[in-house]
């Protein structure tokens, strides 16, 4: 794509999501956002719209400047580009990603997230300026520790399991985990996990060659989360805005679905690759100090869920 189309896309996003934020109109979510983004959106609209009957006029615009545009060289289709830009929300950086699956389809946001000043990486660039898109073709050797269209299936299976070890501790991993395992066994219900990779065409993971030879990979995941009540109780959604999604009744049990959309450093491959480094060289740009601590692992730099179902029974 040509360089200079870049901010007339971002703008024709921001127009479309704050319109439809507006008008709480699902239609204008399709038009400007896919994937995880979209499905995020989705829910919004079926939340605010029952409390909120008639749309939202006073809903706050959302502002994206200060863009700096990381366009890669792609032959063929589909294509993306990542856009870094400053938000009128709060101090942080948004990073959005724009894809776009044929020349008949339009540029439409597929990721959203969320980094802190300084934690955004240094992308490898030609001598013309473009970035490098990690090769997602079967066989070929992207140089990484794990495959950008391999990391949704090593975190839930991390999740499931706790093992692999690709993973540094955090939040979004250990964290988690020991979040869920409290709620596994309470006095009053049992919670079942179940974690769903995603892959292209629906959900691709786009990836962006980093200065150190890793990469900024985004992708997404769906997790469901069934809490069965202990006998004699039944379920309560006290949450307003997550019980407009209720659809069943709550007698026994509630299932919530949710879908996650994260941005990771995935590292080089400790050897070979077309990376031509080693996992214990130096850190990407935009890396901190507990990041270089965490080298050879897969680290989050933002990760978003959100509720899109909640099933009774």
């Amino acid at each position: 794509m040509d360089k200079a189309e870049a901010p007339k896309i971002l703008e024709r996003f921001t127009d479309g999501y704050n319109e439809a934020y507006r008008k709480l109109d699902p239609r204008a979510i399709d038009r400007v956002e896919s994937g995880p983004l979209a499905e995020i959106g989705h829910a919004d609209m079926r939340t605010q719209g029952a409390l909120t009957p008639g749309g939202n006029p006073r809903y706050p615009s959302l502002v994206l400047d200060d863009a700096r545009f990381t366009v890669p060289k792609q032959a063929g289709w589909p294509k993306f580009f990542l856009a870094d830009t400053r938000s009128n929300r709060d101090r942080n950086r948004w990073l959005v990603v724009f894809l776009r699956e044929g020349p008949k389809d339009p540029w439409r946001a597929g990721y959203l997230s969320i980094v802190g000043p300084g934690r955004v990486p240094a992308f490898a660039t030609d001598e013309d300026g473009y970035a490098e898109a990690v090769p997602v073709a079967k066989g070929k050797d992207t140089g990484l520790a794990e495959d950008p269209e391999a990391v949704s299936g090593a975190y839930t299976d991390y999740l499931r399991t706790g093992g692999g070890g690709a993973f540094a501790p955090g939040p979004r991993t250990s964290g988690l985990r020991e979040e869920r395992e409290k709620l596994r066994r309470t006095p009053t219900f049992w919670t079942e996990f179940i974690d769903v990779p995603e892959r292209a065409p629906d959900f691709p993971s786009p990836a962006l060659r980093t200065e150190d030879g890793g990469a900024l990979v985004f992708f997404t995941a769906h997790h469901r989360e069934r809490r069965t009540m202990a006998k004699g109780l039944r379920p309560a959604v006290t949450d307003p805005r997550t019980r407009t999604l209720v659809t069943g009744e709550l007698k026994t049990s509630v299932t919530y679905t949710r879908v996650s959309e994260s941005a990771v450093r995935v590292p080089p491959a400790a050897t070979g690759g077309k990376a031509g480094a080693k996992a214990g060289g130096k850190p990407a740009g935009g890396a901190s100090k507990s990041d270089a601590e965490n080298d050879g692992k897969i680290v989050f730099l933002n990760r978003i869920e959100s509720v899109t179902a909640v099933k009774g029974e």
